[in-house]
């Protein structure tokens, strides 16, 4: 199914989200069972009634922009999930001095898997505090960063 660019319309949601404190975190769409995703928070969190909310400011304005070209479709509006990966500098900006997770493409020092604070961040790495030890990674030995999930 032919759609129009995911990025145009994550640009044209964020008039609709802006005013209401929600960030569009991504945009996908599925041709398998055709559903186009959108992926909010906020910062407190999002809810089911901030998802609804959201999903009946934006139903009308996204049938008039049409991005399927009048293919049926179902249009979904989601928490990205506690676990999910950084993909935006924001993402990055909201967690600088939490616990993070992170994944690696190969070992560094016999560990794949790293967990501590994020301290920095740039275009080209990311720096952790371990154990009271700082690590400077670079982004392209990252194969997912994202925050660290606690059970209390």
């Amino acid at each position: 199914m032919k759609i129009k660019p995911l990025s145009e319309l994550k640009d044209f949601l964020v008039s609709y989200a802006s005013p209401m404190g929600i960030e569009i975190v991504d945009v996908e769409f599925s041709d398998k069972d055709r559903s186009l995703t959108i992926f909010i928070e906020t910062e407190n969190g999002v809810d089911l009634d901030t998802c609804e909310a959201f999903h009946n400011a934006i139903m009308e304005p996204i049938d008039e922009f049409d991005p399927t070209y009048d293919a049926p479709y179902t249009l979904n509006v989601s928490s990205p999930g506690l676990d999910r990966p950084f993909k935006t500098r924001r993402d990055f900006e909201r967690n600088l001095g939490k616990d993070v997770e992170v994944k690696l493409y190969a070992p560094l020092k016999g560990k794949k898997f790293l967990e501590g604070a994020l301290l920095a961040f740039d275009e080209n790495s990311v720096t952790l505090g371990c154990g009271g030890e700082e690590i400077k990674l670079a982004r392209n030995r990252i194969a997912k960063i994202n925050k660290a999930i606690k059970f209390d």
